[in-house]
């Protein structure tokens, strides 16, 4: 009978269990960044920042796997809401160093509970959680790695 089958083919496919998973926790943070006014890729650059202190934008990259064309119009939205500041180095005026500014220190505590009200609704136990972790790096950097399939 046509038309029955809800599969799509793609359930045994990885990559999009992967996609499909990565999309939905970027869902379920959207509430929390909503308040805040945030985007998932600026509150994840905040979250390096706060974490690191003072950083070269080329740090950053390599923290979030990002390159300058994804992470430059980031940064400048960031920096239009008064929420990092960036500064061109004094030895070396090709690094731009950026640091929080006092309204982006203070978003650090209101986003301070964030990962744990994730976690709480994620309904795995500490052992999954920790378990996931370690397979979704591993993939993260094999995959890294390799340069074809």
């Amino acid at each position: 009978m046509a038309g029955t089958d809800t599969t799509t083919g793609l359930e045994q496919m990885i990559c999009f269990e992967l996609h499909a998973a990565s999309r939905a926790m970027t869902g379920l943070y959207r509430p929390a960044l909503d308040a805040l006014g945030l985007t998932y890729p600026q509150y994840i650059a905040l979250r390096v920042i706060w974490h690191r202190g003072r950083l070269t934008v080329r740090d950053l990259g390599t923290a979030l796997h990002l390159d300058s064309g994804t992470l430059s119009p980031l940064l400048k939205r960031l920096e239009h809401q008064g929420l990092i500041q960036r500064a061109r180095g004094t030895d070396d005026e090709r690094t731009v160093w950026i640091s929080t500014t006092a309204a982006g220190a203070a978003l650090e505590q209101r986003a301070a509970d964030i990962p744990e009200r994730l976690a709480c609704a994620l309904d795995l136990t500490i052992e999954e959680f920790t378990h996931l972790h370690h397979l979704l790096s591993r993939i993260r950097d094999t995959a890294a790695a390799t340069s074809t399939i």
